[in-house]
Order: C-alpha cells, then structure tokens, then sequence
C-alpha cells in the first residue's frame, strides 16, 4: 500500500491494484427519494463514507453549490474537498475525478434521472448518459459517456 498526500484532498490511500480509498461525501437530499438511498448504498458498497443530510427544499442549497438547474437532479453531494456530485454520478467518476481534478472544475453531475444509473437500477434497462463536468467560469463540458451498463461496471 502507497500513501500519497495531495493539497486539495489531504491523504488519500492507493492500493497496488491503483483503487483509491475514497473520502467522506455528504449527501443532500430530501427525506422520502429512495432512489437517493439506492444511491448512497452504491456510494458506500465502492468504499465511500457517506454523510446523509436531509432537506424539504434543495434549491438553495443546489444554487449555493454553483448547480446550474439544467444540471439539476434529486440529490447533491459534496466531498471534504468541496467538490460537488450532482445526481446518480457513478461512484468510479467520482473517484477518478477526485484522483485528478480539472483546472477550474466544481464537481460533475448526471442530469435527470437515467434509467440504469447507480440507483436508478430498473433490471435490463439501461439509458445512455453523459457525466457532465460543471465548472467555475465555463460552460459545463462532457467528462465521459456512460454508453452501457457494462462500460458503467468497469469504472
């Protein structure tokens, strides 16, 4: 095991198979979203440690955040860092993101609700999505595309 220290996130631990030990995401959502739970227990089955915070109304806190309401989903996340997780962002892009942040990046987001997305499971099927980059001074830009259930599983 390899210990690396970076500025913006503290310590972070690599195993030799390259996985990161991810950090501390708090998760802000309203009381009653079982898809937000669905989600938290994606988030925490890839070895995050997950802060559950409850709201009524989500939309100041999302405004607060920089969530663009085009961005815009059920539940927002925000690392120790600051870095904010819009929607059913797959635990393995939030890791590579946190791993290697964008210059100018505030976090990313899944916008809506995809069918087949971590916590949006509904068997077989399974909705194309874009994780989007959103950014500080800048238009949200693509930061993958999840094509298929089986390219989701290998993040």
């Amino acid at each position: 095991m390899q210990i690396k220290k970076t500025l913006a996130l503290g310590f972070i631990v690599v195993l030799s198979s390259g996985h990161v030990l991810a950090e501390t995401l708090d998760v802000h959502k309203t009381p009653t979203c079982g898809c937000c739970t669905k989600w938290i227990d994606h988030l925490e089955d890839n070895d995050y440690t997950v802060n559950s915070v409850d709201h009524d109304d989500l939309r100041a806190f999302k405004h607060e955040h920089g969530v663009d309401p085009r961005l815009q989903s059920c539940h927002t996340a925000v690392s120790e860092a600051g870095y904010v997780f819009e929607g059913h962002v797959p635990a393995g892009a939030i890791r590579q993101f946190l791993a290697a942040p964008p210059d100018g990046a505030i976090g990313l987001s899944v916008p809506g609700m995809p069918a087949g997305t971590p916590g949006m499971e509904m068997g077989d099927r399974f909705d194309a999505y874009v994780v989007v980059q959103m950014n500080k001074e800048a238009p949200p830009t693509a930061y993958m595309r999840i094509g298929s259930k089986a390219v989701q599983g290998q993040l």
